[in-house]
């Protein structure tokens, strides 16, 4: 299994301009991944993204965006130890590329850094097939959400 970068495409019937508002804004991005998240869309800002609720055995995950180019692209770094810079070896990189498509956008996601953990093979191996199956649950949410809901500017 080659663990080095992970990728999907996603189509979606909006433009790029609300696609990128759905996934880089906290508050919508809370409507598909994550239970909650907390950070300011600025390159450097630094925050945290929660899954379920961490008293009943919930995770609190470090966030740190790095690069915010509406409507293009946003990126961030994620997974880093809380109090840490994130800098390649200490977390993934998440970048989705957007880009217009018939009336809609094709939507990249790219997740790349696992061999950089420094993660033995089980872990690497484990980590990769976490992450894949992630993803592979919650990008579909993106389409079906941006067709029921206006997204503000």
């Amino acid at each position: 299994m080659e663990v080095g970068t992970l990728v999907r495409e996603v189509y979606i019937e909006a433009s790029p301009d609300i696609v990128f508002e759905v996934v880089s804004n906290p508050e919508h991005l809370t409507e598909w991944w994550p239970d909650d998240a907390r950070y300011q869309l600025a390159p450097g800002s630094v925050g945290e993204i929660v899954f379920g609720d961490p008293d009943a055995g919930g995770k609190v995950v470090s966030f740190s965006v790095v690069e915010v180019q509406p409507p293009r692209t946003f990126s961030f770094r994620w997974t880093h130890p809380a109090g840490a810079n994130a800098v390649e070896g200490n977390s993934l990189l998440v970048t989705f590329d957007l880009t217009s498509s018939g009336s809609g956008t094709l939507l990249r996601m790219t997740e790349t850094g696992f061999r950089e953990m420094g993660w033995e093979a089980a872990v690497l191996e484990e980590q990769y097939r976490s992450h894949t199956t992630g993803w592979d649950h919650f990008l579909p949410r993106i389409a079906p959400y941006v067709a029921t809901q206006e997204v503000r500017r």
